[in-house]
């Protein structure tokens, strides 16, 4: 396996410089290993590396509402809708903001206009991942350095600030009298790119203007605006693929081999892709996971667990390091090219252009399996069997939102589409031993801040109430 060496310096840096700097309510305590006054180079090694690593943890737990990941256990918490606590994940996101906060002011302080554009459009994606998961959440009052009990915004104002972060982002990346320039060396995403950074402010904003498909706010040619400002090839993808040891989805994968289970790929994932459900097999499942130790793909029902007992024989699919999702050095990816074809796909189909829209569906396709390195025959066939290659008239929303699912494995977004779509994959089943009558929409707000900040959570609402824009 292969690390890219010049790139560790800077991630040992920033282990060392974690969250020093804002006073707020998520705050370390005062640790003398941190470094006080961080540079700006520092910091964009830990932001930009935080940013894919708070990514995946949210996956981690949406892929499983989703149905990409099945827990091997009977009747896992996650996998059945049950009040869990994910303490860590809001932290995690939290403390990536606040690194975030200090980037933006530091760069603010020293005329980086560079810098304050890359620190907006990612404290904009780290506010939708907390958004988009638990609703309403602190973020106006949380930075102010004046409380340790900050009130919560609601979802759709943390919606419009996140579109405004996005916008400004765009206007200081445009700026061409940045004092600081982005350092290359410490960007683990775009390597110091501003042309990339707006072309990804764009893909976010497009993704964003898209998720409200179901209100009244919606405009497919807004969103068209965005997608055309965006992404032109997978080269441009917002990806990130330097870690200190190894992809965590790679991690998963190896603990699941020493019999610390997880990672078990969902039936309805493998059935999607095997011909089971569609009658159409995809090539890609040969590049997501491996065949069982009875030369199949065999998927593991939610709730249900594994039926094998307490162990990996390979009878049924887990994430695979052979994957070039998920191996040891396989990129966490944020937000690609072939999402932004789904989206184009969605917006144009809702605005009555189904000409632009069966492209963009073909595209997104091409794109997404040339990007799991598809073989090119295999490709072509797949996009030739006429359940797939139906031409512009026959195309259907099912049809975008079934390819978009393949093309959004492992990503949090997933989780975002399946509840626009208000679960309506084909085959898609509530699991079983399930704690809801129906599909989930939100989580339940962590234990952690239920005790630090009690008086401001939200009171509880079932875990099947729509957010804002799921309505």
């Amino acid at each position: 396996m292969k690390f890219n060496h010049k790139k560790l310096f800077p991630l040992l840096t920033l282990l060392l410089i974690g969250l020093g700097g804002c006073k707020d309510y998520f705050e370390l305590k005062e640790n003398p290993n941190l470094i006080g006054n961080p540079p700006l180079a520092s910091l964009l090694s830990t932001t930009t590396h935080k940013t894919a690593l708070n990514s995946q943890r949210v996956a981690n737990t949406t892929s499983y509402f989703v149905q990409y990941l099945a827990n091997p256990g009977t009747a896992g918490s996650t996998d059945t809708y049950q009040n869990t606590d994910y303490t860590g994940t809001w932290d995690a996101v939290y403390f990536g903001m606040a690194d975030l906060y200090d980037l933006k002011k530091k760069a603010q302080e020293q005329g980086s206009s560079e810098y304050v554009g890359v620190a907006n459009v990612m404290l904009s994606y780290h506010l939708t991942l907390i958004a988009d998961v638990f609703g309403d959440a602190p973020f106006s009052d949380a930075f102010t350095g004046t409380t340790l009990t900050p009130k919560y915004d609601t979802a759709e104002t943390l919606y419009t600030t996140a579109l405004t972060l996005l916008n400004e982002g765009i206007t200081e990346l445009a700026k061409t009298d940045s004092k600081v320039k982005l350092s290359a060396a410490n960007d683990v995403i775009h390597k110091g790119s501003t042309a990339a950074w707006i072309k990804t402010a764009y893909a976010l904003k497009a993704r964003m203007l898209n998720k409200v498909s179901k209100t009244s706010t919606y405009k497919p040619a807004d969103v068209l605006d965005a997608v055309a400002k965006s992404y032109v090839a997978n080269a441009d993808d917002a990806q990130m693929s330097t870690f200190l040891l190894r992809n965590p989805w790679a991690q998963v994968a190896r603990n699941n081999a020493q019999l610390l289970l997880d990672g078990w790929l969902s039936d309805q994932l493998v059935n999607h892709l095997n011909g089971v459900t569609y009658g159409v097999v995809d090539p890609r499942i040969e590049k997501i996971t491996d065949k069982t130790v009875n030369n199949d793909y065999k998927g593991t029902r939610n709730g249900q667990g594994n039926v094998g007992g307490n162990n990996t024989v390979k009878d049924e699919n887990y994430i695979s390091l052979n994957s070039p999702l998920t191996g040891d050095a396989s990129p966490l990816l944020i937000v690609t090219f072939a999402e932004m074809k789904f989206v184009e796909a969605e917006a144009a189909f809702r605005a009555g252009d189904k000409a632009r829209a069966y492209a963009a569906y073909l595209a997104g396709i091409t794109a997404n399996m040339d990007k799991y390195g598809v073989a090119a025959a295999a490709r072509d066939a797949y996009l030739a069997n006429p359940a797939v290659g139906v031409g512009s008239a026959a195309l259907t929303l099912d049809l975008i939102f079934k390819e978009k699912y393949v093309a959004t494995y492992l990503n949090p977004e997933a989780w975002n589409d399946a509840r626009r779509y208000d679960y309506k994959y084909k085959g898609f089943r509530l699991p079983l031993n399930a704690a809801l009558p129906t599909f989930i929409r939100r989580a339940a707000y962590p234990n952690g801040e239920n005790s630090k900040n009690g008086a401001n959570v939200p009171d509880e609402v079932p875990l099947s109430t729509p957010l804002w824009w799921d309505k």
